[in-house]
């Protein structure tokens, strides 16, 4: 499953210092037993959240553990955090979140039925299956960054703002 956590601050001078504990922030989240991986990306798309924070999960049962609700968050940010873009969706059709790597983008869209027209059937379609369920189907792909196809005007380019952080007691399981 994946779990993405969309956000954006209202105050853009805060930026650098928000990327700062993000990074420390996905660490710790790599950390909870039933998380695989976490990962965090950044758009400019004006329909779409300025932050996507991205982890593959076990499943639903990751976010009722004590740990899970211990660590989760934004902490000291939340006041800044601009309401319009805070969505937190659990989906299902990927058993973990794919790696995006540094020469690559993730190509994000929502749709209320899944297109397997778009992009010549670019788009792997994950279906919500749990918390604020904001959209019915997120389209996801990860393409190199220097061949991005032509996308409708709904269709988001996220770049890295992360590395991936990953779970090495989840993945030697």
């Amino acid at each position: 499953m994946i779990f993405n956590s969309q956000s954006g601050l209202t105050d853009p001078t805060r930026e650098a210092d928000w990327a700062q504990w993000y990074f420390e922030h996905l660490r710790i989240m790599a950390t909870v037993p039933g998380v695989f991986s976490a990962q965090r990306f950044t758009t400019t798309h004006p329909l779409h959240s300025p932050s996507l924070a991205m982890y593959g999960v076990a499943s639903a049962d990751v976010f009722a553990s004590e740990y899970y609700q211990s660590v989760r968050g934004m902490g000291e940010w939340l006041p800044l955090i601009d309401k319009q873009w805070y969505k937190r969706n659990l989906f299902e059709g990927l058993p973990a979140a794919p790696l995006v790597a540094e020469d690559q983008v993730l190509l994000v869209t929502n749709r209320d039925v899944p297109d397997i027209q778009l992009a010549a059937g670019l788009f792997t379609w994950l279906k919500v299956a749990g918390i604020d369920r904001s959209t019915p189907y997120r389209g996801i792909a990860v393409v190199d960054k220097n061949v991005v196809p032509v996308l409708p005007d709904d269709v988001a380019v996220y770049r890295q703002a992360s590395r991936r952080y990953v779970n090495a007691k989840e993945i030697n399981k």
